[in-house]
Order: C-alpha cells, then sequence, then structure tokens
C-alpha cells in the first residue's frame, strides 16, 4: 500500500472524496446517528458536498483510489480566535491502521500550522476516533455541543496545544 496526500482537485478525487464522505459514515455511525438520517445521507449528496466545499480538502490514495480525506481551516467561531481546526476527517474502515489517517492529520496540521491550538469536534460515543485524535495529541478541553442529526447527539471538542509538544 503506497498511500499519497494531496489537495482535492480533480474531478475523480471530488467523486471520491464524496464516495468516502458517504461510505464513512455508514461505517461509522450506526448505534451513534439515527438511523433513518444515516440513510438519508445519500452518496449523490456526499458529493454534492464534495463539489459545493472544494477549499481545503486532502485526499489520501492509494493508486487511483480516495481512502480519506481532512477539511481543515480557521476555527469556525471567534471564542477560539488563535485556532485552527479539523473540521472533518475520515477514512474507509478497511484503511483503519493502515498510517493512512495519521498522514492525513499530519498534512492537514502542517496547512494550519500558524496556528498555536487546533480544535477538532467528535461524536461523545465515537470512540476509535477519540482514541485516533488522543494519539495525535488532542485531549478533550470541557467543550461539548449538541447538533441535530435526525436526533440530538453530543460532540465533544478535543485540542491540541502545539506549544506542549516539548
Amino acid at each position: 500500500m503506497d498511500i499519497i496526500i494531496k489537495k482535492m482537485e480533480t474531478e475523480a478525487e471530488i467523486l471520491g472524496k464524496g464516495y468516502v464522505h458517504w461510505k464513512s459514515w455508514q461505517e461509522a455511525y450506526p448505534g451513534m446517528i439515527d438511523r433513518a438520517y444515516l440513510d438519508a445521507l445519500s452518496l449523490e449528496k456526499c458529493e454534492d458536498i464534495a463539489r459545493r466545499w472544494p477549499d481545503n480538502i486532502l485526499v489520501a490514495k492509494d493508486g487511483e483510489r480516495v481512502v480519506g480525506f481532512a477539511a481543515y481551516g480557521k476555527y469556525r467561531s471567534e471564542e477560539l480566535a488563535d485556532a485552527g481546526e479539523i473540521f472533518a476527517m475520515y477514512i474507509l474502515s478497511e484503511y483503519y491502521g493502515s498510517g493512512a489517517g495519521r498522514a492525513l492529520m499530519d498534512a492537514a496540521l502542517e496547512r494550519i500550522a500558524e496556528y498555536p491550538r487546533v480544535a477538532v469536534w467528535v461524536l461523545r460515543g465515537n470512540g476509535r476516533a477519540i482514541a485516533f485524535y488522543r494519539k495525535c495529541g488532542f485531549v478533550p478541553d470541557g467543550a461539548e455541543e449538541e447538533i441535530t442529526l435526525g436526533t440530538p447527539v453530543t460532540e465533544i471538542r478535543m485540542m491540541l496545544d502545539r506549544g506542549a509538544k516539548g
């Protein structure tokens, strides 16, 4: 397996990102997110999202196949004016443990290197994702947010403090 990380640019990469978005939600969220909401999240909707928001997206490719993606940028509110954010980080389940997720995270963090702190929001019950973010140096900071994905779910905020890296 030879994973490369690059900016999402081509139509094939946009479609691949849409597929990873759709498939990874189907794989990761049953039991965490309302089934009707997951069923309503179609591949076409995810491809449309990929087309409408093409900026600040990195894709992980195994050969020509997109197997993961990360979205990154400035933190979404002024609450943390000095922070960057990982808005989304998804990888196909068959690539869990392959190093592709860590390579994506490292590349996304490099793109927002000007921020001393970086946030990521994660579903409270998503143990696999929380463990992954912890391995990358993120720790929960106590902030929580209720969002509605068919039914209410709680996200927790995890922060990476680059000053604490040593």
